[in-house]
């Protein structure tokens, strides 16, 4: 499908959205394809701010052939640093293709479910069938492993008295106790940036809490230190040019509840340098006469004052 949507602030400073349009997208998916959709709406260029799609190549490059400003997808990008980051492991995958033998067990088989079920009430478990997940979502992945070790008496017990098609060793249960621990925040993360009220504000102070946690050591990180740092670097490499890109510092800057911050003194410097870019272009008269009367310092000093949220005018921008 090919939706438009729409959203803004209204005069009580609350978010509204609406779908404006809705459509089958039919045929081949290529960037030119896309790119020829995106225009049947006739929007004139100008007042496209920003694009915001995944990571797939014919989505960027549609959007180059349009010469339009766009977004990565923040979800989208941490189900590839995950994908990079843990799921690629050689020990991660055995522990994957196990319990996709478990789940199909049951999944396949109501006489196993009927079976297990008495099992769960015996030992208090809360009845639940387990989730498959689907390749394309790390946070059903992660969401298999949950169920899974959720029911780990469950299974034992069921073990026991009836054949499995496969079974975790000790080491296997660690590794997912570890996978779970360290792929929690991700999964909060995942959901809080899909949902409805969710901006590009967000971006860079949750990518700062998921360096911050990645970097903590702790005494469960036993055997998954070289997946902390893996997970970490691909989420650096993910994520590396959310500093650079005005879209998303200048909407965490003007944002009253991050402002600057999550930026160091280089970064702040370069926020403001943003800041004052985009100010000398949509004043470009102030700019001009404060050329010709030689008052560029005190103009310069006064777009300085608003970008870091203080000084003349400051609520209005902030807003």
């Amino acid at each position: 499908m090919l939706s438009l949507t729409a959203q803004w602030i209204d005069k009580d400073f609350k978010l509204q959205k609406i779908l404006l349009h809705s459509q089958e997208f039919r045929g081949s998916h290529t960037a030119q394809s896309i790119f020829l959709a995106f225009d049947t709406w006739h929007i004139d260029r100008p007042k496209v701010h920003a694009i915001i799609s995944d990571n797939a190549r014919n989505m960027t490059k549609a959007m180059e052939e349009g010469n339009l400003s766009g977004i990565r997808c923040m979800a989208h990008t941490l189900q590839l640093a995950v994908n990079e980051g843990v799921l690629a492991q050689r020990s991660v995958k055995d522990l994957l293709a196990v319990s996709r033998k478990i789940v199909g067990h049951f999944k396949h088989s109501q006489l196993a479910y009927s079976r297990i079920e008495p099992i769960q009430d015996e030992l208090g478990v809360t009845t639940k069938r387990f989730q498959q997940d689907v390749s394309t979502w790390w946070n059903s992945t992660y969401y298999m492993l949950e169920s899974l070790f959720a029911q780990k008496r469950t299974l034992a017990s069921y073990s026991a008295d009836h054949d499995l098609l496969a079974s975790f060793t000790p080491n296997q249960w660690i590794l997912m106790e570890n996978i779970l621990s360290i792929l929690a925040p991700f999964e909060q993360l995942t959901r809080e940036i899909s949902s409805s009220d969710a901006s590009v504000a967000d971006v860079i102070p949750l990518h700062a809490a998921l360096k911050r946690l990645l970097r903590k050591e702790v005494e469960t990180d036993r055997g998954v230190k070289t997946m902390k740092s893996t997970l970490l670097e691909s989420v650096n490499t993910r994520f590396a040019d959310i500093y650079s890109d005005p879209l998303y510092c200048i909407a965490t800057v003007f944002d009253p509840r991050y402002k600057d911050h999550y930026f160091d003194a280089g970064k702040k410097q370069s926020a403001r340098d943003m800041i004052q870019a985009v100010l000398d272009k949509e004043n470009p008269r102030e700019e001009a006469a404060a050329h010709s009367t030689g008052d560029v310092t005190q103009t310069t000093e006064k777009r300085a004052r608003l970008s870091r949220g203080g000084g003349e005018g400051a609520t209005t921008l902030v807003v």
